[in-house]
C-alpha cells in the first residue's frame, strides 16, 4: 500500500464519520483505507461480509476505526436498515463516498435488456437512493459527497451505450444535487477515472482477449489520493469534477 499522506499534526479527518460504498475491493477499498489513515471512522458498505471484515481488521490493525455495514444497495429495505443504523449509531455523516457498480459491453442490438436493468439498478438507482436517504445526516455538519463515476460518464463509445447512459445519468444527479445543497455548505464531487487496476478491469481485459498488465493502468490508490486531497481542501473552495487517466496508454 502506498503512503498517500504524511500527516505530522492532527489528522485532517479526525472525528469524521465516512461512509464508503463498494468498499470490499478496488477503488472503494482504497478510498476507505485512505480516509481511515486520515483519521475518519469508516463505515464499510458492500455485499460481501467476509471482504468487509477483512478490510475492517486491516483498518483496526493500523489503529483506525471501522464499522462493517453489509448491504445490497439494490434493495430498498436494506438501505432503510443501513440509514437507520447510521442515524442511531452516529447521528451524522461527514463524508459519503458512492463507489461501486457493474459493467457490461455490447452494441444496442446485442446487449440484453436485462443487463440494462441491472446496470440501472446497481450503477444509478443504488447511489441515488443512498444519497437521498443520508442527505439529512449530511446536512448536520455539513458534509461532503463523492460520486465515483467513470470516464464513460463523460463520453459514450461503441458497445458502451448501456453502461455510459447510467454513468451520464449519475453525473446529472451529482451536478443537480450540487446546485441544491451548495448553499447549505455541502460539497459534491464527481470523479471520472479511466481504466484502473481493479478486479472489474481484469475481467474486462479477459473478455476483450487482451493481456492484463495492471502496472500500466492507474492504481486504486491514485484515485483515493485525489479524492482525499479534495476532501481536506479548506471550505473556502470546492472541487466539482476530477478527470483521471493512466499516464501510459496501454489500451
Amino acid at each position: 500500500m502506498k503512503v498517500l499522506f504524511q500527516v505530522t499534526t492532527r489528522q485532517p479527518l479526525a472525528d469524521n464519520i465516512a461512509l464508503v460504498t463498494g468498499a470490499s475491493s478496488g477503488i472503494g477499498r482504497a478510498i476507505a483505507l485512505c480516509l481511515a489513515d486520515l483519521g475518519a471512522e469508516v463505515c464499510l458498505v458492500a455485499r460481501r461480509q467476509s471482504a468487509l471484515e477483512e478490510l475492517a481488521d486491516e483498518v483496526r490493525a493500523k489503529g483506525g476505526r471501522a464499522e462493517v455495514c453489509c448491504t445490497d444497495w439494490t434493495r430498498e429495505e436494506e438501505l432503510e436498515t443501513l440509514a437507520a443504523g447510521i442515524r442511531r449509531r452516529f447521528g451524522r455523516v461527514d463524508v459519503l463516498v458512492l463507489c461501486g457498480g457493474v459493467m457490461f459491453h455490447g452494441g444496442l442490438e446485442q446487449a440484453p435488456l436485462e443487463q440494462l436493468e441491472m446496470q440501472y439498478r446497481v450503477n444509478f438507482w443504488g447511489p441515488y437512493a443512498v444519497a437521498r436517504l443520508l442527505l439529512p445526516l449530511l446536512r448536520r455538519q455539513p458534509g461532503q459527497i463523492v460520486f465515483v463515476n467513470s470516464s464513460a460518464g463523460l463520453r459514450g463509445g461503441a458497445g458502451m451505450g448501456q453502461y455510459s447512459a447510467m454513468q451520464h445519468a449519475l453525473r446529472a444527479v451529482a451536478d443537480s444535487l450540487r446546485e441544491e445543497v451548495n448553499a447549505e455548505g455541502i460539497r459534491v464531487l464527481s470523479v471520472y477515472p479511466g481504466r484502473t487496476a481493479t478486479p472489474r478491469m481484469a475481467a474486462l481485459f479477459e473478455k476483450e482477449g487482451r493481456p492484463y498488465r495492471p502496472e500500466l493502468l492507474m492504481q486504486p490508490e491514485d484515485v483515493a489520493a485525489m479524492v482525499a486531497h479534495a476532501l481536506i481542501l479548506p471550505r473556502t473552495a470546492e472541487v466539482t469534477d476530477i478527470r483521471m487517466r493512466s499516464l501510459q496508454k496501454s489500451y
